[in-house]
């Protein structure tokens, strides 16, 4: 991009710029891009805003939509800004460094509403919460080597590899990869909260402790070095927040923490509940599971066990509350069994609005309505979005009502 917010064109050499496709750019749409059409066809163009006009260079074709760029801006949206990285014509990390940080939020706000309005017949009327920094804030980023040693990250939709200097949202306290492990294709770097570092290469440990501790309010987490923990420094402990905030624990309560990972919120539902109560600790993978053993060790009423949930949970009886935070696709294999714990409420954590949506119309089905959702900016830059959602048993079946 110039610095007028233009877009360099690029990629298609074969086609003048001025015989692009102009288009009129309509609403944001889930996936980074913004919803155009080209005589008529449906086109989702990354690099654009709603309202803006520009040319645009087709990159995929299917049988019912267009994938396609922005590569001039004829005219401007005012939530347009000059791009912070060079990169970002190219690379496929970022969606939004063309858009200012508090438009951003609107957009990702405009997203989860379409998405919770089209797949659950809910209404929302919030906002997504600010997460500061906007830059310099991943604290796990991975690599590619391309064929020529150089090190960088992926093109959009691409196995290309895109050589950068250095990655705007990357922690300024990341260790350095290109030297480190010079035969191996996947490199992630990994930065702690207490300061650790490592490099994992090919899925080996390259540089680095193996386990690395991560400090949350007054409690340390140990983590395998290619483990999963959130990216964002301050991810982990806005979540235990919301949760906390939406299970309203009582002592004695029995929880079920489902896809829970090394035992995050686990830990801090078994401070609530106390010795009188019980948690339930969920997790499939079986180096976080071990993770959770060791980081609950202090916590008795606190049990660690290892399995997919949809399989454990059909185990656990009953429950009081449940938090659950499953991967990307959601939880839909489960829902059913969750729901059979009877809990008086659930916590739902999700990194996609879509699979969210599509539970929680599951979920109404089966007595639960929702009584709150928040939205979290945890990935800036980027079109990802965290939401807390609160669901409370009702009565019978319901639609789900609108949400506050």
């Amino acid at each position: 991009m110039d610095e007028s917010g233009g877009v360099e064109p690029g990629g298609d050499d074969t086609v003048a710029p001025e015989l692009l496709p102009v288009v009129e750019v309509g609403p944001v749409a889930h996936g980074g891009h913004c919803v155009a059409r080209i005589e008529g066809q449906v086109v989702f163009v990354r690099h654009a805003l709603p309202g803006e006009r520009v040319r645009v260079r087709v990159t995929d074709r299917t049988s019912s939509f267009l994938r396609g760029d922005a590569v001039e801006v004829l005219e401007a949206s005012p939530d347009r800004m000059p791009p912070p990285c060079p990169w970002t014509a190219s690379c496929g990390g970022c969606d939004f460094q063309h858009v200012r940080p508090d438009a951003q939020r609107r957009l990702l706000g405009d997203v989860v509403r379409e998405q919770l309005r089209r797949l659950a017949g809910l209404d929302w009327d919030g906002e997504v919460e600010e997460v500061s920094p906007e830059l310099g804030w991943r604290t796990r980023m991975q690599y590619t080597r391309a064929a020529d040693g150089r090190v960088g990250l992926r093109a959009h939709r691409s196995h290309d590899v895109v050589a950068i200097d250095h990655c705007r949202i990357a922690h300024p306290d990341l260790p350095a990869v290109a030297d480190v492990a010079p035969g191996a294709e996947r490199l992630e770097a990994v930065v702690s909260s207490s300061g650790e570092r490592a490099v994992v290469a090919d899925g080996r440990r390259a540089f680095g402790p193996r386990r690395l501790v991560e400090q949350v309010r007054h409690r340390r987490f140990g983590v395998a070095a290619g483990g999963f923990w959130q990216v964002h420094p301050h991810a982990a402990e806005t979540l235990v927040d919301a949760v906390l905030a939406g299970a309203d624990l009582r002592v004695g309560d029995r929880v079920a923490d489902l896809y829970a990972g090394v035992g995050l919120f686990s830990a801090f539902a078994a401070e609530q509940v106390g010795p009188t109560g019980h948690v339930v600790s969920v997790e499939w993978d079986r180096v976080a599971s071990a993770e959770a053993e060791r980081n609950l060790a202090d916590l008795p009423h606190a049990e660690v066990r290892q399995g997919a949930t949809e399989r454990v949970v059909r185990s656990l009886g009953q429950a009081d509350v449940v938090v659950l935070d499953p991967p990307r696709v959601g939880a839909k294999k489960a829902v059913r069994d969750i729901a059979g714990l009877g809990a008086r409420r659930i916590v739902y954590v999700s990194c996609d609005p879509a699979s969210l949506a599509r539970d929680l119309a599951r979920f109404a089905d089966l007595g639960y309505h929702v009584r709150d959702v928040r939205a979290f900016a945890l990935f800036p830059m980027t079109h990802h979005v965290e939401c807390v959602v609160v669901l409370d048993a009702v009565a019978g079946t319901s639609s789900g009502p609108a949400a506050s």
